[in-house]
């Protein structure tokens, strides 16, 4: 790979690289790590900005370029990667809208000497390096059924508002939610329906969730977007106290929900530590200072190490779980 030719500068400077202890990068051009998100506009990506340029300061040579579609489409994803492909960056980080159809791009990406990884929503593994979900996908699945039986002691029905019918990450955790729902007797899911990650159709499938089914306990949104649509769905319905909206979401959008009543707890790993972490695996790879690859541990600074699993994916951190009890301390942070 291009990669600033660290390999054959590498020869020649070893040992003031080892006395330093650092990459002779630290005296090249800066870094130029492309953080591509599912669509612009959406908080938690925004967070994930933040994360990213932290990771950049920390390293000290790395120039973030923060860029995606405006909406969220495969197709506006690949517009964007073969626009940095021409521009010749040095990596690229995607979480992605569809898992197959940007491996076309990504890999004309990776023969130019780009390296490629995806983060938070993967691309199948001939398109990427490295993938970093932003925790176990089992322990997510587990984590959004669970959050709606918590508060449903008796049962009850429940359903589903996913992001896209392709988004890689909402299918894997309704995929694996729904293989622990024997742990949750009396709990039914009645339905699973896609908001596309905007605002105002996630609100309208919201609303025909209640419509369709007047005994419906919860709804599940496993999409930062989506579970605040339903929770102002939920609000402007007058159902407060008989839906519970639930799943993924940023504590600054869904503070509000929480003081309503309209949502009892949801949950989300940090985006500042996702694209902190993204960048930082990275820059990592770009510099040949680690390989990807089944059982590789990968640096990925005060998140630790990353240790890839046979597809060469690994886990951040465990999900955490908001409420009125905690919301105060984290709504003005993400």
């Amino acid at each position: 790979m291009r990669r600033r030719n660290f390999t054959g500068l590498a020869a020649g400077l070893g040992l003031a690289a080892s006395l330093l202890g650092t990459s002779a990068l630290a005296q090249d051009d800066p870094v130029r790590i492309a953080l591509v998100v599912k669509a612009l506009g959406i908080g938690f990506f925004e967070a994930a900005a933040e994360g990213a340029e932290q990771a950049a300061e920390e390293l000290g040579n790395v120039e973030v370029i923060y860029t995606g579609p405006t909406d969220t489409t495969a197709e506006g994803q690949i517009e964007v990667i073969n626009s940095l492909i021409a521009q010749q960056v040095d990596a690229i980080a995607v979480s992605a809208n569809d898992t197959d159809a940007l491996v076309p791009a990504l890999k004309r990406a990776m023969q130019r000497g780009i390296t490629v990884i995806s983060w938070d929503s993967g691309v199948a593994p001939e398109g990427r390096e490295l993938h970093l979900n932003p925790s176990s996908n089992p322990l997510i699945g587990n984590m959004i059924i669970k959050l709606a039986a918590d508060h449903l002691p008796d049962g009850g029905q429940v359903a589903v508002l996913s992001a896209t019918t392709t988004a890689t990450n909402q299918n894997t955790w309704i995929a694996e939610m729904e293989k622990v729902m024997d742990n949750y007797p009396g709990i039914e899911v009645v339905s699973t329906v896609y908001g596309d990650d905007l605002a105002d159709k996630s609100y309208r499938e919201a609303q025909g969730l209640m419509q369709s089914h007047p005994d419906l306990d919860a709804i599940i949104a496993p999409t930062s977007v989506g579970i605040v649509a339903a929770a102002r769905a939920v609000e402007d319905a007058g159902k407060i106290g008989q839906v519970n909206v639930t799943g993924l979401g940023l504590p600054s959008e869904m503070a509000g929900a929480i003081e309503s009543g309209a949502s009892k707890s949801f949950a989300i790993w940090n985006p500042i530590d996702l694209g902190y972490s993204a960048t930082y695996l990275a820059y990592m790879l770009a510099t040949d200072q680690a390989e990807a690859g089944p059982g590789a541990e990968v640096p990925m600074g005060r998140m630790g190490t990353l240790t890839l699993d046979e597809n060469s994916e690994g886990a951040m951190a465990d999900p955490f779980v908001y409420d009125a009890s905690n919301i105060a301390d984290f709504k003005d942070i993400f």
